[in-house]
């Protein structure tokens, strides 16, 4: 072993890593104090907020410059693409990922699901995510920072728009939800996947036995708050202090102590995002 891989064990030894939180939400407004208390009380020793849009990427950074274990992941969500037009956006979010708090470019993706904003056409709101997603792709790789992915039924199209920058940088695949075989692909290549508290529901299925076979390099936990709370507290807002419970899932699902999952998926996420001592 290394000496500066005892150093990124001994590291990986502070507990629970939230790699995606939305610690700007409208639903944390109110108790956000409190929420990080809550965070720190039960071991999460690091948060990552990922930001939706150019606002709250300056909310983020007003909350992450007063709060040493938070570091902001920038860019624009793809329910929020049609926030932004021409070209002048990407220079503000180039400015904004300069910040020493800023650890990665996200949330960006591809999202499907949900139905065009008014004034967009299907065809002309994926055309759209993809310019968007692209640009943000390409700032990503200028600036040397991996990237927070969003995909809700988007798969083949957002592999394809993110496979091409292989050796510029690498993702992360939130909130995962497939198969070990769709992901294995993108594993090979140094990309991640990522999971929250599904995995903990009784009808996790397929996502339960992705988390029981990746390979303990390639995954990291998230809650998603304040959305996705894991069992105990399904049903309810999520917040960060319930990775631990995320965690615990997947121990048991791999017949691994929580002490190793935390260790390996802090040493996956210091490995991946900048910025962390």
């Amino acid at each position: 072993m290394t000496l500066d891989t005892r150093k990124t064990h001994a590291k990986a030894q502070g507990m629970f890593f939230d790699t995606h939180t939305h610690l700007g939400s409208k639903q944390f407004d109110h108790d956000l104090p409190a929420v990080l208390e809550r965070a720190r009380a039960a071991s999460i020793t690091r948060m990552v907020a990922p930001a939706t849009d150019l606002e709250n990427a300056r909310k983020l950074l007003a909350i992450a410059e007063h709060e040493p274990d938070v570091r902001v992941a920038v860019g624009i969500h793809p329910c929020d693409a049609d926030t932004i037009s021409g070209t002048a956006w990407i220079d503000e979010l180039r400015e904004l990922a300069e910040h020493p708090k800023v650890c990665a470019i996200g949330e960006i993706g591809l999202d499907y699901f949900h139905a065009p904003p008014e004034g967009f056409t299907l065809d002309a709101w994926k055309a759209h995510q993809a310019q968007v997603l692209t640009a943000q792709l390409e700032l990503a790789a200028e600036v040397k920072l991996n990237v927070i992915l969003h995909n809700r039924e988007s798969w083949e199209d957002l592999t394809a728009l993110v496979l091409p920058f292989r050796d510029r940088l690498r993702g992360v695949f939130h909130c995962f939800t497939g198969t070990i075989e769709q992901a294995q692909p993108l594993l090979e290549r140094g990309h991640l996947i990522s999971f929250t508290g599904i995995v903990s529901f009784k009808n996790a299925g397929v996502i339960a036995e992705t988390a029981r076979v990746v390979p303990a390099c390639s995954y990291m936990i998230e809650t998603d708050a304040p959305y996705l709370a894991p069992v105990p507290y399904r049903g309810k807002r999520c917040e960060p202090a319930y990775v631990a419970d995320t965690a615990r899932a997947i121990a048991a699902l791999r017949d691994e102590s929580v002490e190793q999952v935390a260790a390996d998926t802090t040493r996956n996420a210091l490995d991946f995002f900048r910025g962390w001592d």
